[in-house]
């Protein structure tokens, strides 16, 4: 399989990867499947695939955890190395065209305090903060699928009528 026809079947093919890359052949190697794991269970638990009620949680404390992204993908890409090159092909790309522009955003925002006072600024950011989850719960299946693990993105019930 080729890296353009599993982007395909995850309905990422919105993500900028230039041709030659899209063209190689997408062959997870035992390195890639370990931190491709490791990073599954971050993103399974943490606010960037969990729903954050409207009555529940802090801004501050979700925009953290969304920005802790960076450096656990990088630990992880640090420890598995350079025997990992198809899972550092994605984590690059998601780091950076799907979770950076979010950060970029809201993190100007929340150095100005600006989640204290301002509930149509809360709301705003929680919206968004729902469009990032949806990219990232994908994500988080493709990880699963990188890993060779049984995806449990939608293990548990929602409250959602």
């Amino acid at each position: 399989m080729k890296w353009s026809e599993w982007l395909d079947n995850w309905g990422m093919t919105s993500l900028k990867i230039k041709t030659p890359f899209l063209d190689a052949e997408w062959k997870p190697q035992e390195q890639d499947k370990v931190a491709a794991w490791q990073l599954y269970i971050e993103l399974l638990t943490r606010v960037t695939t969990q729903r954050l009620e409207i009555r529940d949680g802090d801004e501050y404390a979700a925009l953290d955890s969304v920005h802790q992204m960076f450096p656990l993908t990088r630990d992880i890409l640090k420890e598995n190395g350079r025997h990992c090159l198809e899972f550092t092909k994605i984590a690059a790309v998601v780091l950076n065209q799907i979770i950076r522009p979010f950060t970029s955003k809201w993190h100007p925002v929340a150095k100005r305090n600006g989640f204290d006072n301002d509930s149509l600024c809360c709301l705003e950011f929680r919206e968004e903060l729902h469009s990032l989850q949806d990219k990232l719960t994908i994500y988080t299946r493709m990880l699963s699928d990188m890993a060779g693990v049984e995806d449990l993105t939608e293990l548990e019930a929602t409250n959602e009528l």
